[in-house]
């Protein structure tokens, strides 16, 4: 087979990744397993650029008797893009929008485009695609199409089935197709043709009436088990009454299994009214929630979800998620979100008020607060992060993707959820309760160890017992997350084996030879094999340099990852996390990839050395460590840190490169330099000698490198004479960037503070250890941070405390030191952490309390374009810089909204990594730069911010201490 695979690869214009070096492996470890509890190495990775690749894999699937297997974001819950067939992933080459007809309302797309982009292209036509999934911002239009997926506002807005005009694709004899409205079933090539007349036989009168008889009664509106015969039977010929026959709708919610969908065609829906309200209601119980919907749904709003304790239990400390917990009010045991939109503010007021009054005279909750307009997002927010917060649970007991599908009608959602609860109750199963209460379809996630063979026994019953229960209430098995690898076992069961054999017919016209996503919907294995879990034998613990004392170890860490996909958004949707991924599009690039290696070497009991391996290395190569996904992703998967052990016990068996030492002993290195700062500077201004000295450590001879201070912070600090002392005392924490590259900007902060009041001391510390840690070097950075933790942990308080200049290394002291310090410097730690702050959270902190004078700063406009740096995205807030750089009464602050620069420390210097760097910062922040007008002022706290701008836009960026000491009344 791998020569096959060899020649197949020459044959493609794109990529395939089969096996055999590290790279390969690495990307065939990667494209395992889903967001579901699934897992499956496949026998290769095929990434196609157009159609005739396509064909290719087509005719080789049929040749090999192969299955290949469709997919788009990895994002579906229930193992629908897992197997050991050909993964073809149609997420980098095939995401066109390729036109958009603002008169009839419809857009034609490549079904790797991500849902949110397509309606921020769209937003200009005043037009939007409606069905929108909570993974929407990385959900692509071919996966929403293979599970027919649905969202917050479908009780309104519809599923995917509902606005599919046509699908283009290719069949499985390779010939293409069109699907759309057809007044007479006739064919355009000979498959066609057949899979029409053969469609027609089976959809006679007796069938049916079987078809009518055994799906979901019609107040079931989250219908998606197995194929929609029951759509199709309500279209001409087979209705009179029907519209014209359209096979797209037996196309949404066929899991991929029928065709190989190329173009999408969508109906679009005018942009809702500009004015929103969430009322939020919080109820003392499950089931209370439950009747306040009933009630709600009265009042026709455009969605109504369900949010239980689970969930907002785990929203609070969460460094994302709990800063938008402050409407709840109290402990609530559940709360449901209603949405209203109107056209005025008074409108939207009245129908959120109106529904209050109904809930009040029921005695239905407790509390009403109601978010507005750009404030709802905070109540969304929180409703959408539901899956990836409850992977915050620790154990191996987790939530579970199992009977999350389930749909019945509305009304009876009260007596279904009893009896669920019942169900679990029998087998002390705990669960999380969320979403779409609106639609009939609770998200019900039971809480399984699935390490243990009993854990994997109730897994099934639940469901067993759950399927008896569905078919009681005439409901669907699955709502919008469709059957895939869990659910199809028990088909036959909820639609009786009459229709079974229905679908197996289905799937036997179009593919014959079985090659599309086989084992899904029909012939589907059991549900508990392959599952990503391993039971009996537990991996040896391993001794880290890191506690991962909040996660259970590295590999709790790393299985925290609930594959959800949040690491896939694009630059449109905006954030830091993931650079790499929103650069290259590659799977392997993402966090959910980089963790899901991890996890499989980690979690192998035979392997004793489970760090080394070089595919761990190369799925990290692009890791630039910028701390997105320790906030971004709802499970706070921190790949920084595990990347930065991953390398100390790499480094423990394997030689450590050169140009790494040298990079970790930057401080060092300019120290000694530091005593001929006019040579080093003379070496870097000549572009000659710098290309030459840059080829030399392994930098790209084109980046510029940063020059040297005359003198370094630290001694123009302890030369220059006392000043009258200020009201309150400050620790300054001098950095080794701000000590030995940005003198000035050191300088400036001192004065800057003094000018404000305030005593500056900076008292005696080693370097931060950032650069150790970004590099591998652990261990020398615990040796720092405990060095640190001993030097300033008796003088640094709240009455004194710690303020930088550079985010990466004061906030270090936040995070990474309270992993690194020993048991006895913990408490330490902690209060450092706590009284540590950068310079703008300190200025914006006095400001707000008033002990700011901002009669002291000049009253001149000026306009100010903020790019802020990953780290304090990440572990502190852009608000705060905003609110510093807005002292002077006149001056205008805009937030840019780049994610990572791309120059991340060292990264961007790297050769191989230079190209990589420049593609991060063309994604938005040097374009949005170029933009400008000269006399913008372009503000930005890294030091690796402004080299990145500089050297990607010629334009200087300032630190907002700069701004701010220029601004001063001298």
């Amino acid at each position: 087979m791998t020569s096959d695979l060899k020649t197949l690869a020459k044959n493609l214009s794109g990529e395939l990744y089969y096996g055999g070096s590290s790279l390969h492996n690495m990307q065939l470890i990667a494209y395992s397993t889903d967001a579901s509890v699934y897992q499956e190495k496949p026998l290769a990775v095929a990434i196609p650029k157009n159609i005739q690749d396509l064909k290719v894999l087509i005719e080789f699937a049929v040749k090999h008797k192969q299955t290949l297997i469709p997919r788009a974001a990895g994002t579906s819950l229930a193992g629908q893009v897992v197997g050991n067939g050909i993964v073809v992933d149609i997420s980098k080459y095939f995401n066109r929008i390729l036109e958009v007809n603002e008169h009839e309302n419809w857009v034609r797309v490549e079904p790797g485009v991500i849902r949110d982009d397509l309606n921020s292209y769209l937003k200009p036509f005043n037009l939007m695609f409606g069905p929108e999934t909570s993974t929407a911002n990385r959900a692509m239009i071919g996966g929403m199409v293979g599970n027919n997926s649905c969202g917050l506002h479908s009780m309104v807005w519809g599923s995917v089935r509902d606005h599919l005009l046509e699908v283009k694709a290719v069949l499985s004899d390779g010939s293409d197709v069109k699907f759309g409205f057809e007044k007479i079933l006739q064919g355009g090539n000979p498959f066609k043709e057949k899979i029409y007349l053969e469609l027609s036989k089976i959809l006679n009168e007796d069938n049916k009436k079987l078809i009518e008889a055994n799906f979901p009664k019609a107040s079931v509106v989250r219908r998606n088990t197995g194929y929609a015969l029951d759509s199709l039977i309500k279209m001409k010929p087979f209705s009179q009454e029907g519209e014209d026959f359209n096979l797209c709708k037996l196309i949404a919610g066929s899991e991929g299994t029928l065709a190989f969908i190329t173009e999408i065609k969508l109906n679009l829906l005018p942009l809702p009214p500009r004015e929103s309200a969430l009322v939020c209601i919080h109820c003392n119980s499950l089931n209370e929630s439950l009747r306040a919907n009933i009630l709600a749904l009265k009042h026709k709003p455009m969605a109504s979800e369900l949010v239980d304790k689970y969930i907002m239990d785990f929203t609070i400390g969460h460094p994302e998620y709990d800063k938008n917990r402050f409407f709840i009010e109290g402990d609530p045991a559940a709360m449901l979100m209603v949405e209203f939109m109107a056209e005025t503010p008074e409108d939207v007021s009245r129908l959120a008020q109106k529904l209050i009054e109904d809930l009040k005279m029921s005695a239905l909750g407790y509390a009403y607060p109601v978010l507005y307009n750009a404030d709802t997002k905070y109540g969304w927010e929180v409703r959408k992060a539901g899956l990836g917060l409850l992977r915050n649970l620790k154990g191996d007991a987790q939530p579970v993707n199992l009977i999350e599908d389930c749909a019945v009608a509305p009304d009876e959602l009260p007596e279904y959820i009893e009896e669920i609860e019942s169900l679990l109750a029998r087998n002390n199963i705990k669960a999380s309760y969320y979403a779409h209460a609106g639609a009939g379809e609770i998200h019900v996630e039971p809480i399984i160890n699935l390490k243990t063979e009993e854990g994997i026994k109730t897994f099934r019953h639940i469901l067993a017992e759950t399927v008896k229960i569905i078919k009681r209430y005439k409901g669907s098995l699955s709502g919008e997350h469709g059957d895939g690898r869990l659910r199809g076992e028990f088909i036959p069961e909820v639609v009786g084996h009459e229709v079974y054999e229905l679908f197996r017919k289905v799937k036997q016209i179009f593919d014959p030879h079985n090659i599309f996503n086989s084992g899904k919907i029909v012939d589907t294995p059991s549900m508990i094999s392959h599952l990503r879990k391993k039971t009996g034998e537990e991996p040896a613990p391993i001794k880290t340099t890191f506690s991962f004392s909040q996660s259970d170890g590295i590999l709790g860490l790393a299985q925290k990852c609930s594959g959800s996909g949040d690491c896939r958004k694009s630059e449109i949707s905006g954030g830091v996390m993931c650079p790499s991924y929103m650069a290259t599009r590659n799977e392997k690039d993402t966090t959910r990839a980089r963790a899901n290696v991890l996890r499989q070497f980690l979690d192998n009991p035979k392997d004793l050395e489970p760090l080394n391996h070089k595919e761990i290395l190369d799925v990290m190569d692009l890791c630039i460590s910028c701390k997105g996904c320790k906030t971004e992703c709802p499970s706070g998967v921190d790949v920084a840190k595990m990347k930065a052990e991953f390398l100390q016990h790499y480094y423990n068996v394997n030689a450590v490169p050169t140009r790494s030492k040298l990079i970790a002993g930057f401080t060092k290195q300019m120290q000694l330099a530091s005593l001929f700062p006019a040579g080093y500077n003379f070496v870097f201004k000549s572009e000659l000698l710098r290309r030459k000295a840059n080829k030399l450590v392994g930098f790209h001879p084109d980046r510029t490198m940063p020059l040297l201070g005359e003198t370094t912070l630290y001694k123009w600090f302890k030369k220059r004479k006392s000043v009258k002392p200020g009201n309150k005392r400050v620790y300054l924490f001098c950095d080794e960037f701000t000590n030995f590259n940005d003198v000035e900007i050191g300088k400036k902060t001192v004065l800057l503070l003094e000018a404000l009041g305030f005593e500056v001391e900076i008292p005696q510390h080693e370097e931060s250890g950032r650069i150790h840690l970004s590099k591998g070097f652990v261990k020398k950075a615990k040796e720092i941070a405990n060095k640190n933790i001993s030097l300033l942990g008796g003088k640094i308080s709240a009455e004194t405390p710690l303020i930088g200049i550079e985010p990466s290394a004061i906030l270090t002291f936040r995070d990474e030191y309270l992993d690194l310090a020993s048991t006895e410097n913990l408490p330490k730690a902690i209060s450092l952490s706590a009284n540590t702050f950068t310079i703008e959270e300190f200025l914006a902190r006095e400001a707000s309390r008033g002990t700011i004078d901002r009669k002291l700063f000049t009253a001149i406009s000026r306009s100010i374009h903020l790019h802020g740096h990953c780290y304090q995205k990440a572990l502190s807030s852009q608000e705060q810089i905003k609110t510093m750089l807005s002292i002077p009464i006149n001056y205008s602050v805009s937030v840019i909204p780049s994610g990572c620069c791309g120059m991340a420390g060292s990264f961007g210097y790297e050769e191989e990594h230079f190209e990589v760097s420049n593609q991060i910062g063309e994604l938005v922040l040097f374009p949005a730069v170029r933009k400008l007008k000269d006399d913008d002022i372009i503000a930005a706290s890294g030091t690796s911010c402004r080299h990145q701008i500089k050297d990607g836009t010629y334009r200087i960026a300032k630190h907002p201490v700069e701004i701010l000491w220029e601004a001063l009344i001298k």
